[in-house]
């Protein structure tokens, strides 16, 4: 018996003798009783082939019994099986969200995956910088208090469009942001929704810059043009033949003509310094004589308005990087500038300390009136006046601190004012 079972066991059940020793195997019983059941008829004197008809009969019957058992067996099985409810190896919502999680990461734009529920999903770094980290399933509107925003969003989830909006913060600085939600397509059933944050605060800056230099510039040109314009029409007219008016008239008309073309020298060497913002220096400049010839060259200026210029200078050489040109102008505009709007202090020193492996400053110093703080953070814009009249009174043109700005911008170098009412102001340049 072993050795049968085993000899079935191993049979090939892909072959048409396999699969019958494996139904007879199943059925061994019955043909055990088959045949001795036809035995027994046998040797009762029946025929042989009634005896053998009948067992034949017996076996056939237990193969079909046995087959109709195995389909029975397999339908219920079947039955078994089909209720059961098999749990997916991964949730594909939430491979979606962590293939989401992954691109907003990589954005340094803020931005904040909403739910068609206003209820937070996700967000990246740049948008937990501005609103901290936010729990999931949040209510939008707990932690964004901006109703045009939250307006936005309900108009855009209710039509289910993009929507846009500019939002303005005030504090701590004032910030200006282009919002815009936008909705993702739908591969798990659950809308989602992206709202970004882009912050434009630069390009407005930039613009509300540009449309105040183009109106100073047109202010300052119309002022000397309308000056000339009248005093031309008076000659022209009632004081034709008036010699002493034609004297006074034609002073003033070329007052206001060399104050057009100082400042059309300026706005050109401003437009010619931002062509050139880029490009650093290539040579080297010992500053110790630049500064004692624009002391000299400045000597009659301070002369008339009663200042006296120091200089303090040191024995050896102080090498920079820089343009020679450039940065006699830099020193020119400061220590003008000192003369004529410290001249109450009647003196201005001027320091220079550093080289070799120190670090370069050099310092103008004056001891007027000084700068209110309020206006020290703006003295560099263009066209920025502290005082307006004062400036022009002076020949200012509310450009010169500017170009010294861009100068040393290029220069890689920097311009630190420090004032203080009463007492004066330092304006220093660290090379």
């Amino acid at each position: 018996m072993m050795l049968a079972r085993e000899w079935v066991a191993v049979s090939d059940q892909r072959t048409g003798f396999g699969w019958l020793a494996a139904q007879l195997w199943g059925v061994r019983v019955l043909i055990a009783s088959a045949v001795f059941v036809g035995f027994m008829m046998w040797l009762a004197g029946l025929h042989l082939g009634w005896v053998s008809f009948t067992v034949l009969l017996l076996v056939i019957a237990g193969l079909l019994r046995t087959d109709r058992r195995m389909i029975e067996t397999g339908r219920t099985m079947a039955t078994a099986v089909v209720p059961v409810a098999v749990e997916p190896l991964f949730d594909p919502q939430k491979i979606e969200l962590a293939a989401i999680s992954a691109v907003l990461g990589a954005l340094d734009a803020p931005a904040i995956l909403l739910s068609g529920r206003e209820t937070i999903k996700l967000q990246n770094r740049a948008a937990e910088a501005i609103f901290g980290v936010i729990p999931k399933d949040s209510d939008l509107a707990g932690r964004i208090r901006a109703p045009g925003i939250l307006d936005m969003v309900r108009d855009a989830i209710a039509a289910g469009q993009p929507r846009e909006t500019e939002h303005a913060e005030r504090l701590p600085s004032e910030t200006v942001y282009v919002v815009r939600i936008a909705p993702l397509a739908e591969k798990t059933g659950e809308p989602l929704w992206l709202l970004t944050f882009r912050d434009v605060s630069q390009a407005r800056r930039i613009d509300r810059m540009r449309s105040d230099f183009i109106a100073n510039a047109s202010h300052e040109l119309r002022t000397p043009l309308a000056s000339l314009r009248g005093f031309i029409e008076t000659l022209q007219g009632p004081a034709k033949n008036d010699v002493k008016a034609h004297e006074r008239f034609l002073g003033i008309m070329h007052e206001q003509a060399t104050r057009m073309s100082r400042l059309v020298d300026d706005l050109l060497s401003l437009s010619r310094l931002e062509l050139r913002s880029n490009l650093t220096p290539d040579q080297t400049v010992d500053l110790v004589p630049l500064i004692a010839h624009v002391r000299d060259s400045l000597q009659p200026l301070a002369g008339d308005l009663g200042v006296e210029i120091a200089l303090d200078l040191p024995k050896h050489a102080v090498m920079v990087n820089g343009d020679r040109d450039e940065l006699v102008e830099v020193m020119e505009n400061l220590i003008e500038n000192a003369c004529k709007y410290g001249q109450e202090g009647k003196r201005v020193h001027v320091a220079l300390t550093g080289g070799s492996d120190a670090p370069v400053e050099l310092s103008v110093t004056d001891y007027g009136p000084g700068i209110p703080p309020e206006h020290v953070p703006r003295i560099t814009e263009r066209f920025y006046r502290v005082n307006v009249e004062a400036s022009r009174s002076k020949k200012g043109t509310g450009l010169g601190l500017a170009i010294v700005k861009h100068i040393l911008t290029r220069h890689r170098a920097r311009l630190v004012v420090k004032s203080e009412v009463g007492k004066g102001t330092v304006f220093t340049v660290r090379f």
